[in-house]
């Protein structure tokens, strides 16, 4: 049996400015904060389980040191130790709860040159009873402030390695599924795939770029939190622009068919994807959406807010 990643965990994030990323991710995106231990701050949206989703502390420039995953068992961690091993990866053990909240994991770097982290055990801290949810089956109460997600969802990612050696290394040895794609008009090259482990149309999104479009080779494009509905969305676009923060938005994607509102941290540069709807697949024998060049633009866009390719590269943090 293959060892298995269950789902997205937590990005780890720095910021050149960590009061204006707190006010950001506190006030206006609305996550939750779980506590805080040499100056890290780890935040959590209202629906999120595990200690964090989210962790920030200060630095020279905004940057992702890791993104986490969780994996199916304990067992799953040691397994895909093994299996990187053998491939020629070099891995880092890090202790149990070196990370607060997170158990014994593993860190590599991925051919696209992001750096993951994977675990099994986590903590799962109730709220305080102050800011808990009467829901037994809920963290914390909703809306209490700003956007006010529910949950992490996925995040973009970018690179300007080798395309077959990264869409192969995702599938083949983390095991994660191609959904949709975009590809060369007229080749196989891959330039952008949609992959998961979960349901979704996309835990990951992996986008290829040249090496003269992306200042370092491994890039965060954004991370994304899950709304309940598009009327969440609506709302956190009157949100940003009480906050006088530029935004991306409200639109709807062709590719996944989900609702988007795109905004960047002051502080970071991070940017961040409020996101709902599209679509779960389910089907076993799911086959892969393919979609040309020619068709970036609509499959970007199906209406709202044009994304263009130069505004995708703009926006994106060093990895």
């Amino acid at each position: 049996m293959k060892p298995e990643i269950a789902k997205l965990g937590y990005v780890a994030l720095v910021s050149s400015d960590l009061e204006k990323s707190l006010v950001f991710f506190k006030e206006v995106i609305g996550l939750e904060e779980t506590e805080v231990i040499d100056g890290v701050h780890y935040l959590r949206a209202w629906g999120d389980f595990q200690h964090h989703t989210l962790s920030i502390e200060q630095g020279e420039r905004g940057y992702v040191r890791h993104i986490g995953w969780r994996t199916k068992s304990k067992e799953d961690v040691h397994l895909f130790k093994e299996v990187l091993e053998n491939k020629g990866v070099h891995v880092e053990n890090v202790p149990a709860w070196e990370t607060p909240g997170i158990g014994e994991a593993i860190r590599f770097k991925v051919p696209s040159g992001h750096t993951f982290e994977f675990y099994y055990d986590v903590k799962k801290p109730k709220a305080q009873e102050h800011r808990r949810s009467v829901l037994k089956n809920q963290t914390y109460k909703a809306w209490a402030k700003g956007i006010s997600p529910r949950r992490i969802d996925h995040v973009n990612l970018h690179t300007s390695e080798d395309w077959q050696v990264t869409y192969t290394f995702f599938q083949e040895v983390l095991g994660f599924k191609l959904r949709e794609y975009l590809k060369k008009d007229e080749s196989s090259q891959i330039l952008a795939g949609w992959m998961s482990v979960t349901p979704l149309v996309h835990d990951v999104a992996l986008v290829s770029r040249q090496k003269d479009e992306i200042p370092t080779n491994a890039r965060l494009h954004h991370l994304s939190y899950w709304v309940d509905d598009s009327q969440d969305v609506l709302r956190a676009a009157d949100i940003c622009r009480e906050h006088d923060l530029p935004f991306c938005g409200p639109g709807k994607h062709s590719i996944s068919q989900a609702l988007y509102l795109y905004v960047s941290d002051p502080g970071s540069g991070c940017t961040v994807e409020i996101f709902t709807g599209g679509y779960l697949i389910f089907e076993p024998d799911w086959e892969p959406v393919a979609w040309n060049e020619s068709e970036r633009a609509f499959g970007n866009t199906y209406w709202g807010d044009s994304i263009s390719k130069k505004e995708l590269v703009k926006h994106t943090i060093e990895a």
